[in-house]
């Protein structure tokens, strides 16, 4: 995801690390939807999203050896048991998203009509979405303002390579 940077104030990012850019909330946030990263409550919301189909424990976002959380006994038991259904994915859509945009929570199908997700959130031709897996390479669409917009999901490079279960 790119890095962080303090410095004095006025200095050439470039000087500090080379090759580098200054990128603005737009890229940061393309890159994010490139990789699958949920942030905030548009992509992770409250009572809904589950910390290990949200990719969390991937991101070091659970300790499974720590503390008491809200939740804990749910998220170790589907850890321990390994059978995740649903993941929050990175898709592509076929064509830039329609003017209005895409309703959060959309629900997306595939081509016979079956649901397969929720879409999450996005900008231009990529978001993310909750997915089930069994359905991710499957064609999929999504209806917006009467239009289907075709999409494709794909699983991140980052993701541990164990991660197809």
């Amino acid at each position: 995801m790119g890095w962080r940077l303090i410095t004095k104030k006025g200095a050439n990012v470039a000087d500090v690390i080379p090759g580098s850019h200054i990128g603005n909330i737009q890229d940061y946030h393309r890159l994010r939807y490139k990789q699958g990263i949920p942030e905030g409550v548009k992509d992770l919301p409250p009572g809904v999203a589950l910390p290990l189909e949200s990719n969390l424990a991937y991101m070091n976002g659970i300790s499974f050896t720590k503390g008491c959380y809200i939740g804990q006994e749910l998220t170790a038991r589907t850890h321990h048991m390994g059978v995740i259904r649903k993941r929050l994915l990175p898709v592509h859509f076929s064509a830039p998203f329609p003017k209005g945009g895409v309703p959060e929570g959309a629900e997306i199908l595939t081509e016979s009509g079956k649901s397969a997700g929720k879409f999450r959130a996005g900008g231009g031709e990529l978001g993310i979405a909750l997915l089930r897996l069994a359905n991710m390479n499957e064609p999929l669409c999504l209806n917006v303002a009467g239009d289907k917009v075709q999409l494709t999901a794909s699983i991140p490079e980052w993701w541990p390579k164990t991660a197809s279960k």
